[in-house]
């Protein structure tokens, strides 16, 4: 890739990009004031971007927290196992040896997670999903933990995408001094000016870098070398004819999602962030006005006659002089009455529309139920209803977060040569995830109601068929509604048998039911003989009538 071409792709991102910064920059002043990083306010200190005078309630700030929350725990918990990795193909037919080496894989994948700082990044990446709906980090190679995570804010990044919606190109601007650029790219690769700088110790003077990574165009099919990857990674600055570095990626090392996308075409994302900044706004007016209607009830503006000597004294109990009998020397100008009811009402209400669209109340909702009022059913059952709100965006991480996440992983786990070599079996199949997270198992289990409702219906012609002797219940396949409730719920695939193995269990609990039956048998047949051993002759018995060649008396 050359200068030219590197900067006219940042050209044309940072147009984009541009597009959306005032946005952005509302979310960050009403909803999330610590978030946020763009390059011209780089001379702006983190500490004052905080303005109290605006935000007075934060409602949306723990609605952030709460989903962020939420997300994390029932998405990717660092303290539960939330993937699992599969073959392609029915999963019944894969060996012992196959079965191991996934298992394997999968704990160290998430060893690699648990020793690094991804679940930390984790986090600060479902805030910035929920506020300004699209989230990026870095997933980058690392000598010690294996893969080192780089979270980003936003207005730190610029993206865009190719012809299928998936992010594959990343671009940023950020500052770095003298002595930073030195010593991340070497002393003979930075410009003059820099090595100027550096010899003459002025080490803490800040540059300007600019870094893209994008599919490389130009890559030779056969040869070899960190520029003939399938990705780019160049760094430059401006007035510089050379790139600081220029190297590659063997996979695309940006996690980036979006809520959702309004037009195809948008590389940043929309969502609750966006639609309640309406609502975040008129929140904080309310708030301010009830708070000066308070503060003039309880102080209200004044009116001081010219015949007051000296200053009024507002303290309890002052002592204001007074020269006159006539009229007050000192009263307020007008009463103020708030209708404080009405007031809080409003605000109220509001509050629980910034939760809602934060999905605050999907997440507390089992904290919130009154054991008293609601069944532990009807809870399942509301809950799922409200995971069917969240699905599109769920599947959206799956396809932008969670799968580019676990694939970047195990290929950096791979090139480490950390893996256990993979069996022969698994030639030619292709390696699949399954997600059981919290909110995974959640999603599947809003199929139990049909399975449950199947099966009880199936129930009530069972009275039927003992009724009338029919033999309708053997269209329902009961194996096959046992397994898919199973999977709802998210049992693990050792609990559930093969099917070989539950044919062959049947057969030989039927041939143990045989054999018993026949020893029965036999053993009632050898009484009968004991029996009619003991029996004496001559009585009139039927064995009297049977020895006689005639037929017993009934």
């Amino acid at each position: 890739m050359k200068t030219s071409e590197a900067k006219a792709i940042f050209d044309q991102l940072k147009a984009e990009y541009d597009l959306w910064t005032s946005g952005w920059k509302e979310l960050v002043r009403f909803v999330a004031p610590t978030s946020g990083n763009f390059a011209e306010d780089a001379n702006t200190k983190r500490g004052q971007k905080i303005d109290h005078k605006t935000i007075l309630d934060n409602t949306a700030a723990r609605a952030v927290d709460i989903l962020s929350a939420g997300m994390m725990s029932g998405l990717t918990s660092p303290s539960r196992s939330w993937f699992e990795l599969t073959l392609d193909g029915p999963q019944e037919q894969l060996t012992h040896n196959v079965s191991t080496w996934l298992y394997d894989v999968k704990q160290i994948i998430e060893r690699v997670f648990a020793k690094s700082n991804l679940y930390a990044t984790l986090r600060n990446f479902y805030e910035e999903m929920a506020v300004f709906c699209t989230a990026v980090f870095l997933v980058e190679e690392d000598y010690d933990t294996v893969i080192h995570c780089v979270p980003m804010t936003i207005g730190e990044f610029m993206l865009a995408h190719d012809a299928r919606g998936r992010v594959d190109t990343y671009a940023r601007e950020f500052a770095m001094t003298t002595a930073q650029m030195v010593s991340e790219f070497g002393y003979e690769n930075v410009p003059q000016r820099v090595q100027q700088e550096y010899v003459n110790k002025k080490y803490n003077n800040t540059h300007t870098v600019r870094h893209l990574i994008a599919p490389n165009r130009d890559r030779k099919y056969g040869k070899i070398g960190n520029k003939n990857m399938p990705f780019v990674s160049v760094y430059w600055t401006e007035g510089h004819p050379r790139f600081l570095r220029e190297s590659g990626y063997e996979d695309f090392p940006v996690i980036a999602s979006r809520w959702e996308l309004k037009r195809p075409n948008d590389s940043y994302g929309r969502g609750p962030g966006w639609r309640v900044l309406g609502d975040v706004k008129m929140l904080q007016k309310m708030q301010k006005k009830k708070l000066e209607a308070l503060d003039k009830s309880i102080d209200p503006p004044l009116m001081v006659s010219s015949k007051v000597q000296g200053e009024v004294n507002l303290f309890p109990g002052g002592l204001t002089r007074y020269n006159s009998t006539t009229d007050a020397g000192v009263k307020p100008i007008y009463q103020v009455q708030p209708d404080l009811q009405n007031t809080e009402y409003s605000i109220e209400k509001t509050r629980k529309s910034i939760s809602e669209q934060f999905f605050a109340d999907l997440f507390l909702m089992i904290s919130n139920v009154d054991a008293g009022k609601m069944t532990a059913t009807e809870v399942a059952e509301r809950a799922q209803e409200k995971m069917m709100i969240l699905g599109p965006v769920l599947e959206r991480l799956k396809n932008e977060l969670l799968d580019p996440l676990i694939e970047r992983a195990f290929n950096i786990c791979n090139r480490a040569g950390i893996l256990p070599p993979p069996p022969e079996e698994i030639q030619g199949r292709e390696l699949q995830v399954s997600y059981i997270s919290m909110i995974a198992q959640a999603q599947k289990a809003t199929g139990l109601n049909s399975i449950r409702q199947a099966a009880q219906f199936a129930a009530e012609l069972a009275q039927i068929q003992a009724a009338t002797g029919s033999e309708v219940l053997d269209n329902v396949d009961f194996d096959g509604a046992l397994r898919e409730g199973l999977a709802a719920i998210g049992a693990t695939p050792k609990m559930v048998r093969a099917e070989e193995d539950v044919q062959a269990a049947r057969e030989n609990r039927a041939k143990q039911q045989q054999a018993l039956a026949q020893q029965e048998q036999m053993q009632a047949a050898v009484n009968n003989a004991k029996t009619l051993a003991q029996t004496p002759l001559n009585t009139g018995s039927a064995l009297d009538a049977v020895a006689q060649g005639g037929t017993p008396n009934a």
